[in-house]
């Protein structure tokens, strides 16, 4: 299935004092009515949050109960994805508020980036985000390399 978002870019924020954190303006004009500023955040891989528009969610629902509960890899999965998952509504601001599990599986103190990754938002603490990029030493000539082993 396609996804009918596209979000891209790089924001700089700070998450408040109730775990609230700005939807950037750029991605809440690519919300569709159907979606009611609603969203699925929930956990991402290397401790970032993922935020989904609802709709986007409904088909990754889809998918991910074509998966077969007699596997114990699909259960474990399933379980601790979706355990996380919690359907939020942004504000007349265009806030939305994280959870305090998230936000501390994020390691998230007061700065953030929001990067947008194409049919889903990440959520960054910003150190976590440079310690990660200096791990990974994504130079020049290493990002080149990684491109020729992305299968598009």
């Amino acid at each position: 299935m396609r996804s009918q978002y596209t979000f891209t870019g790089q924001y700089d924020f700070a998450i408040d004092s109730k775990n609230r954190i700005n939807i950037p303006a750029t991605f809440r004009k690519q919300l569709h009515k159907s979606d009611k500023n609603k969203f699925v955040i929930t956990r991402g891989i290397d401790h970032c949050i993922w935020i989904y528009p609802i709709g986007e969610w409904e088909k990754i629902e889809k998918e991910l109960n074509q998966l077969s509960s007699l596997s114990r890899t699909n259960r474990t999965f399933l379980r601790n994805h979706l355990r996380h998952a919690k359907i939020v509504s942004s504000d007349e601001q265009g806030r939305i508020i994280l959870t305090k599990s998230l936000v501390e599986y994020a390691n998230i103190l007061k700065d953030i980036t929001i990067i947008g990754v194409l049919n889903k938002i990440e959520v960054w603490d910003n150190h976590t985000l440079d310690e990660l990029d200096s791990q990974q030493d994504i130079n020049e000539e290493a990002y080149e390399e990684l491109s020729k082993r992305v299968n598009i």
